[in-house]
């Protein structure tokens, strides 16, 4: 048919008359355009209640921050390096009936602005982090679980480990374990490398991200990819917002010595992992030990909270609900305990 082998530009310029003829014939297999709408990008306020900008005083740096929910204490989400904030999104949607949800845009990443894009230390990215929620909440904070993905995951071990955030309730870690991150990172340059760089459209990147396999859930995709593109006008199309390939310098730092961290971390503490083949020895011991919880998330890639929302949420809210983390910290029946 001559419509489903015309080029996805000249369809979207076909006018309505075309749209009709194609739907009318009910062709064996979708045209592209059907294609198109199933990769278009999703608003964001259909999960996320609003945003903001935060200004960090005493600097240039700007953090990008997306809330949801008005009540209960404050679930702080960490997204994986090259991700966004609205890696969380459909995860808030949910989490946010019971508790409030902030997920925040690395440095160099997102809609985030910053001195120097480049640094993704770990101790730039922990003091950013604490900076964000000081120039929230200023000196009393509600309680707050962290939650981080993959590199997130490495900041909030980082900052609940440094014991500067006397309102940290909980702390939960998605799918990164230092034994398979550092073993992993002799290949990271060239995953980097070998994953397509440039995109003619937000449509085709996402529609890249789901059948390269990156995500599997088509609407997390759509609302979370764009945020991690920006558009290149010397080469007309889009390309990834965050420059990772030039931080290595910064990539063993993030990972060495996590397990420890972890396990030091005096706070209630859940780890989501996408398969048992992660767990390194110092955890497995440390889970023997009951210091932690742990639930490997069956059926999902790496980014558990995009391609199971529904599942990661309950986990989330259970995590909350078992340790009886209310908004103002650990809540005991019977016992009234002061806001901080």
């Amino acid at each position: 048919m001559e419509s489903s082998s015309s080029p996805l530009g000249s369809l979207s310029e076909d006018g309505q008359e075309n749209q009709k003829s194609v739907f009318a014939s009910k062709p064996d297999r979708p045209p592209t355009m059907n294609s198109s709408q199933k990769y278009m990008p999703l608003d964001w306020l259909d999960y996320f209640d609003e945003e903001d900008d935060i200004s960090i005083p005493d600097s240039n740096d700007v953090f990008h921050v997306y809330m949801a929910g008005k009540e209960g204490p404050v679930v702080f989400c960490l997204h994986g390096g090259g991700y966004s904030g609205l890696s969380f999104a459909l995860s808030a949607g949910k989490i946010k009936e019971k508790a409030r949800v902030v997920a925040m845009d690395f440095r160099g990443h997102g809609k985030s602005s910053s001195e120097n894009d480049l640094d993704l230390s770990i101790e730039t990215m922990c003091n950013d982090v604490l900076a964000v929620i000081k120039t929230m909440y200023g000196d009393s904070p509600p309680a707050i679980v962290l939650v981080g993905h993959s590199m997130g995951g490495s900041v909030a071990v980082h900052v609940a480990a440094k014991k500067a955030l006397p309102s940290l309730a909980g702390l939960v870690v998605v799918d990164v374990v230092e034994g398979t991150a550092m073993a992993s990172l002799i290949h990271m340059q060239k995953i980097l490398s070998n994953r397509m760089q440039h995109f003619p459209s937000i449509e085709k990147a996402i529609e890249w991200s789901v059948k390269g396999g990156s995500l599997r859930n088509v609407e997390s995709a759509r609302v979370s990819i764009p945020s991690t593109l920006t558009y290149d006008d010397s080469k007309k199309c889009y390309t990834y917002r965050a420059k990772l390939k030039q931080t290595e310098q910064y990539w063993r730092s993030w990972y060495e010595g996590l397990s420890e961290k972890f396990l030091s971390c005096p706070v209630p503490k859940l780890l989501l992992l996408a398969g048992t083949d992660r767990l390194d020895r110092t955890l497995t011991i440390g889970q023997m030990q009951g210091k932690f919880q742990m639930v490997v998330v069956r059926h999902t890639g790496h980014a558990i909270q995009e391609d199971n929302p529904d599942e990661f949420s309950n986990l989330i809210l259970n995590f909350v609900s078992r340790n009886r983390i209310g908004p103002h910290g650990v809540e005991i029946p019977g016992l009234r305990k002061p806001q901080q």
